[in-house]
């Protein structure tokens, strides 16, 4: 049964009555309003309606103010507006400003109340849509929300899967150990400098830290071997760029990552390995890498001679500006303190470690 509250305003007590009475005896609830002033009063006052029911033509504001004050109120409540047979142009203006329908006068108990029934089936429509529609954007929400954490957490399983690998490699050349680690911390610092977004510094990050993978294919009497390697051997150890290309070139998300791999013995100068890249033919990731790959190199031990200072890296790295590396780059690390490498190097403390956060 309705039960519907329907204000009704039209500044005639008799027309009033007669429409409350036709109303209710459909079992809607009325209340009255003698013209607009009134009306907009008990609207004001936070009594709420279904449906507002205005004459057009009254003296004290008539339907139209009475309708864009209504509407400020409560934008969504339906107002049928009521008019004589010669404003007929005044009731479609009034449509255009947002009335819901028109009754012209004098109509019909069935006509009256076919019209207050479509326009509260139209709003209670409009509410269901509304309330669909929100109910929508939450549930998208959520499996959006509920999609990022699955992807954070396969690619969190990912890089725990890439230090493994790491890991393993330093097993077997022990004499770099936790370089993987340095190398990629001091390249994401760099690419930092640069401004790079974060999803392309995860993308170079995990090629500088997979960069020499292609080790674990080379045979350990070469990868160990104290003294200088042969003609033979050193063209069989330069292979560790290609062959860890193909490694991890095979898995999708590691696609861009494998590219630093392949080219991070490449030279700025085209005098590099295995393809003889020059300048901006090599990725970007591999000439920030080659910076950060000498850097580490020459402030670790080896058994030929003792770590270096970071001065003298950075000294080095500036002789072979344009030559070995990116004169660009070369000219956003010389504007990094030596602290920086300092800090990040004791931040790395051998395998145990973890992986430097992307």
């Amino acid at each position: 049964m309705p039960n519907e509250r329907i204000l009704v305003v039209d500044d005639e007590e008799t027309i009033r009555e007669i429409v409350c009475s036709m109303l209710g005896g459909a079992h809607f609830q009325t209340r009255q309003a003698a013209n607009g002033v009134e009306a907009l009063s008990i609207l004001e006052s936070g009594d709420e309606f279904d449906l507002v029911l205005s004459d057009l033509m009254m003296a004290e504001m008539d339907g139209i103010a009475l309708l864009e004050r209504a509407k400020e109120l409560y934008p969504d409540m339906p107002i049928v507006m009521v008019t004589t047979v010669h404003d007929i142009s005044v009731a479609l203006q009034a449509i255009r400003n947002g009335a819901y329908d028109y009754l012209p006068k004098p109509f019909e108990r069935e006509q009256l109340l076919a019209t207050v029934r479509r326009a509260l089936e139209n709003r209670r429509l409009k509410r269901e849509n509304d309330a669909y529609r929100t109910n929508l954007e939450v549930l998208v929400a959520e499996r959006t929300q509920q999609w990022k954490t699955a992807l954070t957490n396969l690619e969190r399983s990912y890089d725990i899967t890439l230090e493994a690998l790491g890991d393993a490699l330093d097993l077997k050349d022990a004499e770099t150990e936790g370089h993987s680690r340095r190398v990629t911390a001091y390249t994401i610092a760099i690419a930092r400098k640069m401004g790079l977004p974060k999803e392309e510094i995860n993308i170079i990050a995990r090629g500088a830290f997979l960069h020499d993978i292609g080790k674990m294919a080379i045979p350990d009497d070469i990868l160990r071997k104290p003294g200088k390697l042969t003609e033979d051997e050193m063209a069989i150890m330069k292979e560790h760029c290609f062959r860890g290309y193909k490694i991890i070139s095979r898995i999708p998300f590691l696609s861009e990552a494998a590219e630093i791999v392949y080219s991070h013995q490449e030279r700025y100068d085209g005098l590099g390995y295995p393809r003889g890249l020059k300048g901006d033919e090599i990725p970007l990731g591999a000439r920030m890498f080659s910076i950060a790959d000498t850097l580490d190199a020459m402030t670790s031990d080896r058994p030929y001679r003792p770590a270096q200072s970071f001065q003298a890296a950075r000294k080095e790295i500036e002789l072979w500006s344009g030559r070995q590396f990116d004169p660009q780059i070369v000219k956003i690390f010389l504007e990094m303190p030596d602290n920086i490498w300092e800090d990040l190097r004791k931040d790395i403390n051998g395998p145990d470690s973890p992986l430097p956060k992307l």
